[in-house]
Protein backbone atom coordinates (compact mmCIF):
# COMPACT_ATOMS: atom_id res chain seq x y z
CA UNK A 1 0.00 0.00 0.00
CA UNK A 2 1.15 3.22 -0.37
CA UNK A 3 1.30 6.05 2.02
CA UNK A 4 -0.69 9.17 0.33
CA UNK A 5 -0.94 10.64 3.65
CA UNK A 6 2.69 10.95 4.80
CA UNK A 7 3.56 14.48 3.21
CA UNK A 8 6.93 12.92 1.68
CA UNK A 9 4.83 10.57 -0.76
CA UNK A 10 3.19 14.08 -2.64
CA UNK A 11 6.65 15.77 -2.68
CA UNK A 12 7.84 12.95 -4.28
CA UNK A 13 5.17 12.72 -6.46
CA UNK A 14 5.40 16.23 -7.57
CA UNK A 15 9.08 15.68 -8.45
CA UNK A 16 8.18 13.20 -10.99
CA UNK A 17 5.32 15.14 -12.58
CA UNK A 18 8.02 18.31 -12.87
CA UNK A 19 10.66 15.83 -14.13
CA UNK A 20 8.33 14.40 -16.46
CA UNK A 21 6.93 17.01 -17.66
CA UNK A 22 10.35 18.17 -18.94
CA UNK A 23 9.54 15.79 -22.51
CA UNK A 24 6.24 18.18 -23.04
CA UNK A 25 7.53 21.69 -22.05
CA UNK A 26 10.49 23.67 -23.42
CA UNK A 27 13.79 24.62 -21.19
CA UNK A 28 14.71 26.90 -23.30
CA UNK A 29 13.89 28.59 -26.61
CA UNK A 30 16.13 30.43 -29.81
CA UNK A 31 18.41 29.91 -32.36
CA UNK A 32 21.25 28.07 -32.59
CA UNK A 33 24.35 28.89 -33.61
CA UNK A 34 24.79 29.07 -37.19
CA UNK A 35 21.01 28.21 -38.08
CA UNK A 36 17.93 30.79 -38.29
CA UNK A 37 15.67 28.26 -37.05
CA UNK A 38 14.05 28.75 -33.71
CA UNK A 39 14.86 25.11 -31.30
CA UNK A 40 13.37 24.33 -28.16
CA UNK A 41 15.67 22.60 -25.35
CA UNK A 42 14.12 20.02 -23.92
CA UNK A 43 14.55 16.67 -22.08
CA UNK A 44 13.95 15.31 -25.78
CA UNK A 45 16.97 17.28 -27.32
CA UNK A 46 19.63 14.68 -26.37
CA UNK A 47 20.49 10.99 -25.36
CA UNK A 48 21.90 12.38 -22.20
CA UNK A 49 19.12 14.76 -20.53
CA UNK A 50 16.56 12.13 -21.99
CA UNK A 51 18.48 9.21 -19.91
CA UNK A 52 18.65 11.74 -17.03
CA UNK A 53 15.19 13.11 -16.75
CA UNK A 54 13.91 9.39 -17.01
CA UNK A 55 16.50 8.71 -14.11
CA UNK A 56 15.29 11.31 -12.25
CA UNK A 57 11.05 11.08 -12.85
CA UNK A 58 11.49 7.07 -12.13
CA UNK A 59 14.06 7.70 -8.74
CA UNK A 60 11.17 9.78 -7.43
CA UNK A 61 8.65 7.35 -8.42
CA UNK A 62 10.65 4.02 -6.90
CA UNK A 63 11.38 6.26 -3.77
CA UNK A 64 7.74 6.47 -2.77
CA UNK A 65 7.40 3.07 -2.45
CA UNK A 66 10.12 2.76 -0.06
CA UNK A 67 8.35 4.37 2.79
CA UNK A 68 9.13 1.29 5.31
CA UNK A 69 13.18 2.02 4.41
CA UNK A 70 13.20 5.67 5.60
CA UNK A 71 17.30 5.50 5.17
CA UNK A 72 17.03 4.48 1.86
CA UNK A 73 14.51 6.86 1.17
CA UNK A 74 16.53 9.32 2.68
CA UNK A 75 19.91 8.43 0.40
CA UNK A 76 17.72 8.78 -2.88
CA UNK A 77 16.26 11.63 -2.21
CA UNK A 78 20.28 12.95 -1.95
CA UNK A 79 20.64 11.12 -5.09
CA UNK A 80 17.29 12.70 -6.97
CA UNK A 81 18.93 16.24 -5.99
CA UNK A 82 22.53 15.24 -7.13
CA UNK A 83 21.09 13.71 -10.62
CA UNK A 84 18.61 16.60 -11.03
CA UNK A 85 22.05 19.06 -10.28
CA UNK A 86 23.63 17.25 -12.93
CA UNK A 87 20.52 17.37 -15.56
CA UNK A 88 20.66 21.42 -14.84
CA UNK A 89 24.49 21.41 -15.96
CA UNK A 90 23.42 19.37 -18.70
CA UNK A 91 21.19 21.94 -19.63
CA UNK A 92 23.76 25.06 -18.63
CA UNK A 93 26.04 22.76 -21.30
CA UNK A 94 23.44 22.82 -24.61
CA UNK A 95 22.81 26.51 -24.19
CA UNK A 96 26.07 27.25 -25.01
CA UNK A 97 25.13 26.47 -28.47
CA UNK A 98 22.22 29.21 -28.80
CA UNK A 99 22.96 32.67 -29.27
CA UNK A 100 22.15 34.56 -26.44
CA UNK A 101 21.14 37.90 -28.07
CA UNK A 102 17.95 35.67 -29.92
CA UNK A 103 17.46 33.17 -27.22
CA UNK A 104 15.63 32.83 -23.77
CA UNK A 105 14.37 30.73 -20.85
CA UNK A 106 11.52 29.35 -21.47
CA UNK A 107 8.94 29.78 -17.86
CA UNK A 108 9.12 25.82 -17.79
CA UNK A 109 12.49 25.72 -17.01
CA UNK A 110 11.36 26.62 -13.27
CA UNK A 111 10.07 23.29 -12.95
CA UNK A 112 13.58 22.03 -12.75
CA UNK A 113 13.55 23.98 -9.43
CA UNK A 114 10.07 22.68 -8.01
CA UNK A 115 12.15 18.98 -8.92
CA UNK A 116 15.06 20.57 -6.21
CA UNK A 117 12.53 21.94 -3.95
CA UNK A 118 10.44 18.76 -3.83
CA UNK A 119 13.29 16.26 -2.91
CA UNK A 120 14.86 18.96 -0.57
CA UNK A 121 11.19 19.22 1.29
CA UNK A 122 10.43 15.04 1.00
CA UNK A 123 14.06 14.83 2.78
CA UNK A 124 12.88 16.83 5.54
CA UNK A 125 9.72 15.15 5.96
CA UNK A 126 11.65 11.44 6.04
CA UNK A 127 13.81 12.87 8.39
CA UNK A 128 10.76 13.88 10.75
CA UNK A 129 9.21 10.55 10.51
CA UNK A 130 12.32 9.34 11.43
CA UNK A 131 12.67 11.41 14.34
CA UNK A 132 9.24 10.46 15.47
CA UNK A 133 9.47 6.82 14.91
CA UNK A 134 12.82 6.64 17.18
CA UNK A 135 10.77 9.30 20.07
CA UNK A 136 7.87 6.21 20.32
CA UNK A 137 10.63 3.83 20.27
CA UNK A 138 11.83 5.15 23.19
CA UNK A 139 9.05 6.25 24.70
CA UNK A 140 8.00 2.15 25.21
Amino acid sequence: TIMIQRIQSLWLLLAAACAFAGFKFPYYTGNKLNDTALYELNATSTLLLMVTTIAVGVLALINIFLYKKRSLQLKLCVLGILLEAVLIFLYYREIQNFIPDKSTYSLTAILHSVIVLAFVLAARGINKDSKLLKESDRLR
